[in-house]
This record gives structure tokens, sequence and C-alpha cells, in this order.
């Protein structure tokens, strides 16, 4: 056998191995038990399951599909509240939002945890902001930081394009 022909051996027996390593399962985008597009339910649990206060629901006064929510959590390594706010569409999270001041030590471990779970990325510097951002399967997770008042402030944020998209397609048509 040719050189030619064994190399094209090599690469088609190396196809299945290649396809089945794109199509594997990759980990939702989450942060502390929290996942973009999660019911209000899920969200709710959550919440309960890190020590914190009930999560409180008020409807937006233009889009009653839309529902406003807040909430405190405790982080279960560090003992720090962390301020949750998230915006539910049809009772499904499309925009879930952890945030609180850290120590430079809790940031440094906010983005070791999310790199190991989600892979390494570079730091996008925007002014006096810095942000780190996951996207796959039409949802972002975001980690930005910044110097606000002399202390170091950090959120995650959670998205759901998908949610979002199916909102903008109702609003859409409804505005018709």
């Amino acid at each position: 056998m040719n050189l030619r022909a064994r190399i094209l051996l090599l690469l088609l027996l190396a196809m299945p191995a290649v396809a089945g390593a794109q199509t594997a399962t990759l980990p939702p985008l989450s942060f502390l038990g929290f996942e973009a597009g999660a019911p209000l339910d899920a969200v709710g649990r959550q919440v309960v399951a890190l020590g914190g206060t009930r999560l409180r629901c008020d409807r937006a006064r233009r889009d009653r599909a839309v529902r406003e929510c807040r909430a405190v959590v405790v982080h279960p390594a560090f003992g720090r509240p962390l301020d949750l706010w998230l915006s539910a569409i049809d009772s499904s999270s499309g925009v879930l939002m952890l945030s609180s001041p850290v120590s430079g030590v809790e940031l440094d471990a906010w983005r070791t945890d999310l790199e190991t779970a989600f892979g390494v990325v570079d730091a996008n510097v925007q002014g006096p902001q810095w942000m780190l951002q996951w996207v796959r399967q039409g949802r972002m997770l975001r980690l930005t930081w910044k110097i606000e008042n002399g202390a170091k402030v950090a959120s995650v944020s959670l998205v759901d394009g998908r949610v979002l998209d199916s909102w903008g397609r109702k609003r859409g048509a409804s505005d018709r």
C-alpha cells in the first residue's frame, strides 16, 4: 500500500472518533447549581438549597408574561451572601444574575471553578471591567468583575437565548 493510501485509510479510521467527539454532550452552563432557562420552581429550590431567602417575583407592568424575581443566596464555600436577580419569561429563566463584593481569593475561586467546568477563555477588558464568557447551545455564561468604591464586585450572568428568542417572536407577533 502506498503512502497516500495509508494516509487516506488512517483518516477514514479516525473520522468516527472525531465525529463522536464533536457530538459528545457538553455539561450545561451553570453556576452554583443555577442554569439559564431553568423553570422558576427549580430556581426556587436551588435558592432554598443555598440557604437563601424565598424567591420573590413580580409581574412586569409592560408584559404579563415576564416576571422579575429577586433573592439572596449564600455562597457555599465562602458563606458570603449573593444577590440574585432574574427575569423569567413564561416561568423560564431568561436572564439570571448573581452578584456580590468579593475578595481576590473568592474571585479566583469563581474563575477557576468556571474554567475547570467549561474551559479556559481569554479575559476581555472593557474599560474598568473585566469579563470571561462561555457560549454553547444557545446559552451564555459571563463572569464580570470591576472595582467599585474601592471594592471588587463580581457577577455571574446566565442567559438563555432560546427563552429570549421565543419571547421576542411572541412579542413581535402581538405587535402586528
